[in-house]
């Protein structure tokens, strides 16, 4: 049994602030390569300060009929504050996808824990 399947927080970006908000297009060319945006608070903005904010984001991917994740990157946003220097939440993978399948976005907000989204995606 998982136990952080207990901890991740779903929710619909536009009326939540922590939900990761996966931008791509719809459909793409297998193999090729195509950007995939991730960011936080594009409806609802998320505090940004040494106090509350989102400290990373992760990516996978799961092919159509797959069991297996694959995990195509993650990124840390390290500064909260120091020198009044302040990291925004977002970010651009550019990637090649085999198939079909789920994109899977995971941040985790130092306050409000782990939040995840799913958007399909269809080859061509």
């Amino acid at each position: 049994m998982s136990i952080l399947q207990d901890f991740i927080k779903t929710g619909d970006w536009k009326g939540e602030k922590h939900v990761p908000v996966i931008t791509c297009a719809d459909t793409f060319k297998a193999g090729e390569v195509t950007d995939v945006t991730l960011s936080i608070g594009d409806a609802i903005s998320h505090p940004n300060t040494a106090e509350h904010y989102i400290a990373w984001f992760k990516l996978f991917f799961v092919a159509e009929g797959s069991k297996n994740v694959v995990e195509l990157g993650d990124v840390h946003f390290d500064s909260h504050g120091e020198a009044n220097l302040f990291t925004e939440p977002k970010a651009v993978f550019s990637v090649k996808l085999p198939s079909s399948g789920k994109l899977v976005a995971l941040s985790y907000c130092n306050l409000h824990g782990l939040w995840e989204n799913v958007k399909e995606v269809t080859a061509e």
